[in-house]
C-alpha cells in the first residue's frame, strides 16, 4: 500500500461522487456504457487510490506499476478516477467527450496521460499484461501489473490462453480482476458461459483465486494487498458485482449496459447517490 493513502471511510464517501462524475461525462457525450462502470468502480477506485504506483509524474517511469482497462467500453468509470488523481481534466473531458476529433473516445486511447493500452476489443488485456509482467520479470522490476476483464469477456478464447501462460511464467507480478456483475447485453452470463465454477476455472488454470464482494472496500483493499503477497502464481480477484451499482433505477438491468438516463432518471440516479453518500456520512 502507498504511503498517504485516503482511508476506507474517505473512499466509501468518494466513491459516489466518482459515480456521479462517471454519470455526468455519459450525459455531456450522450452516450457510454452506465452499468459496467458502476459494477467496476469501487474496485478501480481503490487500486488506484491505495495501491497502484503510478501518478500524473511518473507516467513514464519504467517502474511505474501499469494498468489495463481489458473492458475498455467501461471507460467513463476510468475517465472519472484518472481525473480525479490528475492525470485528467474533469471539465475538459465533460465538453469533448465523444466530440468529433477529441481523444476523449468511448474506449481508452494511449495517447492520454496514464493510458497504458488502447483496448475494447474484448479479450486482449489479460495476453498484454502478460506480456508486460513478464517483461518486468526479464527486466529485474518490481512493479505489478493490473487489468480487469468483464465477465461477458471470458467468451475470448485468447482470455484462457493468458491464463495459461501468466501461470506458466509464475507471473505473481500479475493480478487479474474479474467483474462478475453476472449480464452482458444479450443477457446473463452464468447462463451463456456456465461461469458457475469460475473459480475452480481459474484454480484449474495455476492462478491463485480470491472471490469477494466487489463493492465491499474492506475485501478490494485486503484481495489487492494478498495478491501482492502472493509468490509463485498469478492472482485472479473474482469481484462479485452488481451491474448499475449505486441506484435502483439501473441495478441487476441488462438494458443498462448501454442506456442513456433520460432527464428523470438522471434526477433519480443523482438523488440515489446523494443518499448513499449521506448514509455512509452518517454510519
Amino acid at each position: 500500500m502507498r504511503q498517504n493513502t485516503p482511508t476506507l471511510e474517505d473512499l466509501d464517501l468518494l466513491r459516489w461522487d466518482l459515480r456521479q462524475d462517471c454519470v455526468d461525462i455519459i450525459m455531456a457525450g450522450g452516450g457510454g456504457h452506465i452499468g459496467g462502470d458502476m459494477s467496476m468502480m469501487d474496485a478501480l477506485m481503490v487500486l488506484y487510490l491505495r495501491h497502484l504506483r503510478v501518478s500524473p509524474e511518473t507516467v513514464d517511469d519504467p517502474n511505474r506499476d501499469r494498468f489495463v482497462l481489458s473492458k475498455g467500453h467501461a471507460m467513463e468509470a476510468y475517465y472519472a478516477v484518472l481525473c480525479h488523481q490528475g492525470f485528467l481534466d474533469l471539465a475538459d473531458v465533460k465538453a469533448r467527450f465523444q466530440q468529433f476529433g477529441s481523444p476523449y473516445i468511448g474506449h481508452p486511447n494511449n495517447k492520454l496521460p496514464g493510458i497504458e493500452m488502447n483496448s475494447g476489443s474484448l479479450g486482449h488485456g489479460l495476453p498484454v499484461a502478460v506480456g508486460m509482467a513478464l517483461a518486468g520479470k526479464m527486466d529485474g522490476r518490481d512493479y505489478r501489473v493490473y487489468t480487469i476483464m468483464g465477465d461477458g469477456e471470458l467468451a475470448e478464447g485468447s482470455v484462457w490462453e493468458g491464463a495459461m501462460s501468466g501461470s506458466s511464467f509464475a507471473l505473481d507480478n500479475l493480478c487479474a480482476f474479474v467483474d462478475r456483475n453476472r449480464l452482458q447485453i444479450s443477457g446473463c452470463t452464468e447462463d451463456v458461459l456456465r461461469l458457475d465454477s469460475q473459480e475452480e476455472r481459474w484454480a484449474a488454470f495455476g492462478w491463485n483465486v480470491l472471490s469477494i464482494d466487489g463493492h465491499d472496500l474492506a475485501a478490494i483493499d485486503a484481495a489487492i494487498t494478498l495478491a501482492a503477497e502472493t509468490k509463485g502464481k498469478p492472482t485472479c480477484i473474482i469481484l462479485n458485482t452488481v451491474k448499475g451499482y449505486g441506484s435502483p433505477v439501473m441495478e441487476g438491468k441488462a438494458p443498462w449496459h448501454h442506456q442513456l438516463p433520460n432527464a428523470q432518471e438522471y434526477a433519480q440516479i443523482s438523488a440515489d447517490f446523494v443518499a448513499r453518500k449521506e448514509a455512509a456520512l452518517h454510519a
